[in-house]
């Protein structure tokens, strides 16, 4: 029987038996991460007015103390000599922060688009319940493979199988959140944004669900991976993965915050995370530009609501307007 040693599907698998391109291209993609990272670094702290809100500081923590010593922790693991406890330390607090702070990125950006606060507390129930049940015993068997009982193969066997099951669970996790945000989404831009005003509303609309497929479509590879039993790629492509997921969330969320305040310039991110929806308020208006124009053509041109809306729409668009007035009201109110 073959020792953990010698093994390459998991955590106590070495890549010494490897050839020297495959070990290349591993830490071709550590080093990738890292920078993403770093790009994260630095964009984050230059886009956000202040620095505080929960979108912030779990987009730099799953960054930072997530991907970082994940990937170092594996590049200790696999090419150096380093103590197993460290190593493995390393990676599993690395791990837990990127994959749980992952999950917190996509509830704190979820806060943008839905306002029940029914559906916000199960999700984040949902979160904190799959970090005791995937997180905890995988880390077990982990410390169990490596550490405690090193050698025994029926510590391996029951790493390998739970690290299927815990990322079967996360992908599933992830999936839902996403979905919500998607649909919310569509809706909010559908009621409140003006195709007149804002033509591009339609655009965004649709990068924002590819962005999210390609999202999921990631985390498909990451699990088609680990069925595969090709468990050295699919740990090493994982912190690539997750760093190039927070950037494309990063990006789009920008925009999709810029569409939905009405806003000439990019506003800050802080503003979408403290604040309510819509709450910040527009640019006024130049004087020249209102008096190029005579407001009464454009009266006569365009019906009034109810004569082209059905009364549905006409009260989700009231509804609407009440939460932008409200936060604009907050918005004031803190300012002064």
């Amino acid at each position: 029987m073959s020792s953990p040693g010698d093994l390459l599907d998991g955590i106590s698998g070495a890549l010494a038996a490897e050839g020297n391109i495959l070990q290349m291209v591993l830490v071709t993609f550590i080093g990738l991460s890292c920078y993403n990272v770093v790009e994260l670094i630095i964009l984050v702290p230059a886009t956000f007015r202040r620095w505080r809100g929960l979108y912030f500081w779990s987009l730099l923590v799953s960054s930072c103390v997530g991907i970082v010593p994940y990937s170092i922790g594996f590049m200790m693991k696999f090419f150096t000599r380093a103590d197993s406890v460290l190593s493995v330390t390393v990676l599993t607090v690395g791990w837990w922060t990127m994959v749980t702070g992952q999950s917190v990125v996509l509830y704190s950006r979820l806060h943008l688009v839905l306002r029940d606060e029914k559906t916000l507390a199960r999700v984040l129930k949902m979160i904190i319940a799959n970090f005791f049940l995937l997180n905890v015993p995988t880390t077990v068997l982990t410390y169990g493979a490596n550490i405690v009982h090193s050698g025994d193969m029926a510590w391996v066997w029951g790493y390998n199988v739970m690290e299927k099951v815990q990322l079967t669970g996360f992908t599933i996790q992830e999936t839902l959140i996403s979905t919500l945000y998607v649909v919310h989404t569509v809706k909010l831009l559908r009621l409140g944004a003006d195709a007149e005003l804002r033509p591009d509303s339609r655009s965004i609309m649709y990068q924002l669900i590819g962005i999210n497929c390609a999202i999921v479509a990631m985390d498909l590879l990451l699990l088609g991976l680990e069925y595969a039993n090709q468990y050295a790629v699919q740990i090493v492509l994982k912190g690539f993965i997750y760093s190039l997921k927070l950037k494309l969330e990063f990006a789009v969320l920008g925009r999709l915050v810029d569409i939905i305040q009405g806003s000439r310039h990019p506003i800050s991110l802080a503003i979408a995370d403290t604040l309510p929806l819509c709450s910040y308020p527009r640019p006024p208006e130049s004087t020249n530009h209102v008096e190029q124009h005579d407001p009464e053509p454009e009266q006569e041109h365009m019906p009034e609501p109810k004569e082209i809306l059905p009364a549905r729409t006409r009260n989700s668009m009231v509804e609407t307007k009440g939460f932008v007035e409200s936060g604009r009201r907050e918005l004031g109110r803190s300012g002064s």
